[in-house]
């Protein structure tokens, strides 16, 4: 594994690359053990693993120890981040999908409470809490349980033994002429699978010692009273979105979470009326609405693709009246088949947050992922003119009773080849819609 190829979003529009640190050494020299370093002390200072003697390791022990993968990553100011990560992959074998779930909250829970947000005209507060994971305890083993094991090789080996060399010299060990360095995780490390869901029930177990109980549809949703009015808070693992009328109950929480997990990293906050979260930007300027858009998401999506538009290039609507037909055409060749897969991707991402207005389209394209032909490409073209067009377009939701919740609801039967069934169908709450089945 030299590299991961993945672009991770960041405020919707911005994209790092990630480096496995042998690669990274090559491509960011001086700079990359600078970062290994400042990772690899704040995961010492936190006590997030403790060396073990190579020879107290049971059999399968040794088997299911997984190596540590440093990642370097350089970010927009040019600085250079490391992350250290357990390689959880192989983990997924002996690991339920409950015990590795992850903590999100619905897309229209954020959606529903932030047109409450609007309506009330509360005060927002977004916040991220810093190295998240290791904020939360491994479980304590048993007797007869195994040890979570992680090993350490390599240049990382010499990091840690010049950072305390009485600590971890003594139990680096040689296998195949390779410095190794076997340690036991204390703390839920990035990569462990079940990290995320450690980091929830610490999370979750804090909040309600203060009081707050969580709404019973969605586990990472949880509200207080609050100064007889109602304090909310969202999140999305550790990305919170608070709200209230008044703005010093957000100043209190503000400090409590400073308290409670921001002793070796500050918890960054946003506040005011315009708000990154969740790669969309929610702007509370205009009494009782919310504004939510990608733009800069979305500008990046016809920016990239590999038909070049012209501003003039547009289009009337997202698709024509064979958006549901199978096509005719030559199967598209693996580059620009996998093209049609990540662009198609891009707009699902798009579409059930800030575009609900291309949902329909990228229903029927993403039927198409598995084949596609000459037909869909141009589908997809249309589409991307159609954004190329509305790339400024942002979706306002806003409502006129908090005490009345109206549905309209629709579906379509069989409408294309692929579908089995139906599709389709819609809930309002208010005005826009939030919600899209």
């Amino acid at each position: 594994m030299c590299n991961i190829n993945a672009k991770t979003t960041e405020q919707g529009a911005s994209f790092a690359q990630q480096h496995i640190f042998q690669k990274g050494l090559k491509k960011y020299r001086q700079r990359r053990k600078a970062a290994a370093g400042k990772e690899l002390d704040q995961l010492h200072r936190r006590t997030c693993f403790t060396p073990i003697d190579i020879s107290t390791l049971t059999p399968e022990e040794k088997r299911k120890a997984m190596e540590a993968l440093m990642f370097l990553t350089e970010k927009r100011d040019k600085s250079i981040k490391g992350r250290m990560v357990y390689n959880g992959k192989p983990t997924r074998e002996w690991l339920s999908r409950e015990d590795s779930a992850s903590s999100t909250a619905a897309l229209e829970s954020i959606m529903l409470t932030a047109i409450v947000d609007a309506k009330e005209g509360r005060d927002v507060m977004t916040a991220d809490i810093p190295n998240a994971f290791i904020q939360a305890l491994m479980p304590e083993v048993e007797d007869g349980e195994e040890r979570v094991i992680m090993k350490i090789t390599g240049v990382l080996v010499d990091l840690l033994v010049e950072m305390a060399p009485e600590i971890y010299g003594p139990k680096v060990v040689f296998e195949n002429g390779k410095k190794v360095l076997y340690v036991q995780v204390l703390r839920p490390l990035y990569g462990l699978l079940v990290a995320s869901l450690l980091w929830y029930k610490q999370f979750r177990g804090d909040l309600e010692e203060t009081g707050y109980e969580f709404n019973p549809y969605d586990a990472c949703v949880a509200n207080k009273p609050v100064e007889g009015k109602q304090h909310t808070v969202r999140f999305h693992v550790d990305d919170l979105m608070c709200s209230h009328k008044n703005t010093q109950v957000n100043d209190k929480f503000e400090k409590w979470l400073n308290k409670k997990y921001g002793k070796h990293g500050k918890v960054t906050t946003t506040r005011g009326k315009i708000h990154d979260y969740l790669g969309m930007r929610f702007d509370f300027s205009e009494k009782g609405k919310v504004m939510i858009d990608m733009i800069e998401y979305m500008a990046a999506m016809v920016d990239e693709f590999s038909t070049k538009f012209k501003p003039t290039d547009t289009a009337s609507s997202p698709a024509a009246e064979d958006l549901f037909a199978e096509g005719t055409g030559k199967k598209l060749g693996t580059d620009q088949a996998e093209e049609f897969h990540t662009f198609v991707a891009k707009g699902l991402f798009a579409c059930k947050r800030a575009r609900p207005d291309i949902h329909a389209a990228i229903a029927a394209l993403c039927t198409r992922v598995s084949s596609p032909n000459g037909s869909d490409w141009k589908k997809l073209n249309r589409l991307l003119r159609y954004i190329n067009g509305t790339r400024n377009d942002k979706l306002i939701l806003s409502a006129d009773d908090l005490h009345v919740i109206k549905w309209y609801v629709d579906s379509a039967f069989a409408v294309h080849p692929d579908f089995k069934s139906h599709t389709g169908g819609g809930m309002t709450y208010g005005r826009g819609m939030p919600i899209t089945m």
